[in-house]
């Protein structure tokens, strides 16, 4: 059995709202590094945390956490749409066993994802069909939140099954780091907002998802000219995190409340509770080396924008 971990941000907004063609060269380098990485290593299995933006989970029924038997990706923002090519067995195995570690996590026989999931996968694997992949969904958006310690846990059990598959397993965390784009709250939106938010935008016309992407890209723009019309970014919270789990000290996040990260770095910046998980997943391996860190404040994907590997000392990364 071996391990790697894959953490990257991900961005709707690639090919709407680009930045300059050299950043947009340093991260697609990044980006093949990190593949080339995932090649060499050949992995059997991904088991892909990742959060969703109100179009596969919604207010009637959030849960924390739910581990997908089966999946299909919506295609939003042109990311690939499909079904993925998810093991049922090992994702009913995986299921039980982190119930059994005392997280209490749904299932779904039917997960709808977008983006979040898809866009890592086309990324990193060249598509989302390329390898058998569990897909984990980490609420990251829609309050009441999971928090860092309960993400922590869910990782660790997750690892703890993983290492005994006898398998090659490529751990991926997708999203963040610190950005808050325009995504609705419950609490602020009209009727009709919250009937699309309690389920009824899971299958969403065409002119409205083309509507709903319009309005991210328009914030995008406007974010560009002014960055005090959405939450800033924080690169200096971004870079101690990306150190945090450098260096190994995944449980000193627990004690940070989530009001606190949503006042620091923004109300989408939980997403890095996917990269947590993923993590904590790999510790379960023994300690890790982490390498090929990389990040930058993106203002055009309303994003601090970053990747991070890691595998087991006992078997080091390659610098690619």
């Amino acid at each position: 059995m071996s391990a790697l971990v894959q953490c990257l941000s991900h961005t709707p907004l690639v090919g709407y709202v680009d930045p300059a063609p050299a950043v947009l060269d340093e991260v697609e380098g990044v980006v093949a590094r990190a593949r080339a990485q995932i090649e060499a290593f050949a992995p059997e299995l991904v088991i892909l945390f990742a959060p969703d933006h109100y179009n596969g989970f919604f207010y009637d029924v959030m849960p924390s956490f739910c581990i997908g038997m089966a999946a299909r990706a919506i295609g939003d923002f042109d990311t690939a749409a499909g079904p993925f090519d998810v093991p049922k067995a090992q994702a009913e195995g995986c299921a039980s066993a982190v119930l059994d570690a005392g997280v209490d996590a749904a299932v779904s026989y039917c997960m709808q994802v977008d983006h979040g999931f898809a866009q890592p996968l086309e990324l990193l694997l060249g598509g989302i069909d390329r390898c058998p992949v569990i897909p984990v969904f980490i609420n990251s958006v829609a309050v009441p939140l999971p928090s860092f310690q309960r993400a922590r846990l869910l990782g660790e059990a997750i690892g703890r099954y993983a290492s005994t598959l006898d398998k090659r397993v490529l751990f991926i965390g997708s999203g963040g780091l610190s950005h808050q784009p325009p995504v609705p709250e419950l609490a602020h939106v009209d009727a009709r907002m919250a009937d699309r938010l309690m389920g009824s935008g899971r299958d969403l016309p065409a002119d409205e998802r083309e509507a709903r992407q319009q309005r991210v890209i328009q914030a995008a723009r406007r974010f560009v000219e002014d960055q005090g019309s959405l939450h800033p970014l924080n690169p200096a919270w971004d870079q101690g995190f990306l150190d945090t789990l450098a260096c190994g000290r995944i449980s000193d996040l627990d004690s940070l409340g989530n009001a606190e990260l949503s006042a620091l770095a923004g109300k989408s910046t939980h997403e890095v509770k996917t990269w947590v998980a993923a993590f904590a997943a790999l510790s379960a391996f023994g300690p890790y080396q982490a390498c090929d860190r990389y990040y930058r404040p993106i203002p055009e994907w309303i994003a601090g924008f970053g990747a991070l590997a890691a595998r087991p000392e006992c078997s080091p990364l390659k610098e690619a």
